[in-house]
């Protein structure tokens, strides 16, 4: 499973690069917003710092300014992945779009039947919302598998399901298991991912018996 984080903040995805986990970025307009900093510049910078993938969205709503929106960003850098929302026009971006070339990241997917038009209009990425689904006691995690199982029913579908809007470990965890290709989370979930009360006890206790020995590795 590859892990996006869900930030426009520089210098955190700075920080997790580094540790060789992260495999992309997806952001927002709401998220870019947060910085107070210019929304292009935010972009490339980030593009800038990671290899993978990094999701921009559009923000016009008919297909034609999408398209033109969509080139104007994927010309910042070659790993941008243009986001567009699950409607009718973005559908039409989106196949127009992968057909020049460019990583299209369909976003806002709250159906299995979306997320099949997805595929076949050609998009890199589709972006299914599970925490938002919960929210309204769905389950979003059977979306996940519902998808899963169609795009294996079908494999001239390339499509990647990344699961979005997860709010903890166990979405990560779940999303996995069902078979997502991305976990795209925020910061402090990525981060919590290695937290565990049993590690944190076991070094405690590894770390007072080697006290005792009174020897030192360097």
């Amino acid at each position: 499973m590859k892990f996006f984080v869900d930030t426009a903040d520089v210098a955190e995805i700075r920080e997790l690069a580094e540790t060789g986990l992260l495999d992309g970025v997806t952001t927002n307009p709401s998220l870019i917003a947060k910085t107070g900093r210019d929304f292009l510049e935010v972009v490339k910078e980030i593009c800038s710092v990671v290899d993978g993938p990094v999701s921009a969205e559009v923000t016009a709503l008919d297909s034609a300014s999408m398209i033109a929106e969509g080139r104007k960003l994927a010309g910042l850098a070659k790993n941008i992945a243009v986001k567009v929302p699950l409607t009718w026009d973005g559908l039409k971006a989106c196949k127009a779009l992968t057909g020049e070339g460019t990583m299209v990241n369909v976003t806002l997917c709250f159906s299995a039947n979306q997320a099949l038009l997805a595929a076949k209009a050609g998009a890199t990425f589709v972006s299914p919302f599970i925490g938002r689904l919960d929210d309204l006691n769905l389950d979003g995690m059977e979306l996940i598998r519902e998808i899963r199982e169609i795009y294996d029913n079908y494999p001239a579908l390339q499509t990647e399901i990344l699961a979005a809007s997860i709010r903890n470990a166990n979405h990560v965890k779940e999303s996995a298991l069902a078979g997502a290709d991305v976990a795209t989370v925020p910061p402090a979930v990525l981060k919590g991912l290695a937290a565990h009360p049993l590690t944190d006890k076991g070094l405690e206790m590894f770390l007072s018996d080697w006290k005792k020995t009174g020897q030192k590795i360097l």
